[in-house]
């Protein structure tokens, strides 16, 4: 039987064929039903599937009319400031533009969450400033809510997760309720006056990242900007598949928020008033492509069968059914993009 090139979950080339890229299909498909509760892909969406991983191309594409929106996350970090590309912010807003035909683009600071970016909040609109008179696709601004930054020695909170192991369960869910109170203000008060000062929209980027307590303070914040900015683009990009219950017992719209999948999570993030919601999905490194990219497509499908906004899957190293490496192999990428949109139905990427 032939042989089809492939990549394994960290990123390494694997040659199988079709008996075990088949079996390894239903294996993560079956692996995202169990774990999230939703449905099955159907006969055709498998089909479908093995045919884009076992296409011969070494770089395939959507069909024409199938074409997507691209949001970017830290795309100033990623390119220039950590990404080891000696230029400015300017500098990388006007290549995603101009020379990678970029859809939008987020300007963001290199410690990049709310907290720290409150103290030179009036300079990032000045750097924003200048970045909306030199580009014309929309540029978003965005951070990471990170509630546990607001834990001591750098906040003024205890540390829940050194409160936890003491067993010490009330004192650790209190600290969380507290942080909660300081991230809605220092996100706030960002937002605003970086949507005032020329952004065309704000990101919320690794929500969930401190457990269900950041995911309630970022499902606030945007509640609160909706209410004063009605024409606002909010983009909610999530941190992980489901959110984890560090406190256990946080609701929203009330419904529990620790232990959400995706197809949950886009519920309240739109009821929160969102307009694009980027639903996370964790590769698993020692699995095969085939496996992570089946598990990936399962559970977007849920997530877009149920949103009433747009669905953008995170789709980047270690996420999205895309190999955990720095540099991501663009056959992998490919089939992957091409799989959350036309099986999956992302609205983008």
């Amino acid at each position: 039987m032939s042989k089809f090139f492939t990549r394994m979950g960290d990123g390494s080339a694997v040659w199988a064929d079709e008996a075990e890229i088949r079996a390894d299909l239903e294996a993560g498909m079956h692996e995202a039903v169990r774990r999230a509760k939703i449905s099955e892909l159907t006969d055709e969406d498998m089909e479908r599937l093995y045919s884009i991983i076992t296409a011969p191309n070494k770089i395939v594409s959507v069909e024409r009319g199938n074409e997507v929106v691209h949001t970017f996350d830290a795309g100033t970090l990623k390119f220039g400031l950590r990404g080891g590309v000696p230029v400015d912010r300017l500098a990388t807003a006007l290549a995603h533009e101009r020379s990678m035909c970029s859809d939008t683009f987020e300007m963001g600071h290199v410690d990049y969450s709310y907290k720290a970016v409150k103290p030179i909040v009036f300079e990032e609109r000045q750097a924003m400033e200048q970045i909306q008179l030199n580009t014309v696709i929309p540029v978003f601004y965005g951070a990471m809510p990170n509630v546990g930054s607001y834990t001591k020695p750098d906040g003024p909170i205890d540390n829940w997760a050194e409160l936890l192991p003491l067993g010490k369960i009330q004192e650790a869910q209190q600290a969380q309720e507290e942080a909660i109170e300081h991230s809605m203000r220092d996100m706030v008060y960002v937002a605003k006056i970086m949507y005032e000062g020329g952004a065309d929209g704000i990101n919320f980027d690794s929500v969930g990242a401190s457990g269900d307590a950041d995911f309630l303070a970022t499902l606030r914040t945007v509640e609160f900007l909706r209410q004063k900015y009605p024409e606002m683009d909010i983009e909610v990009g999530m941190a992980g598949e489901f959110v984890l219950g560090m406190h256990g017992q946080l609701t929203y719209d009330g419904k529990r928020l620790a232990g959400m999948y995706p197809h949950k999570q886009v519920e309240v993030v739109a009821k929160a008033g969102a307009t694009v919601f980027g639903p996370v999905i964790n590769t698993v490194a020692s699995k095969s492509f085939s496996w992570n990219l089946a598990r990936s497509v399962t559970i977007v499908k849920a997530c877009t069968a149920v949103s009433p906004i747009a669905v953008h899957p995170n789709a980047g190293m270690g996420v999205g059914g895309i190999p955990l490496t720095n540099t991501c192999p663009m056959d992998a990428m490919s089939r992957t993009s091409k799989a959350l949109v036309e099986i999956g139905k992302a609205d983008g990427l």
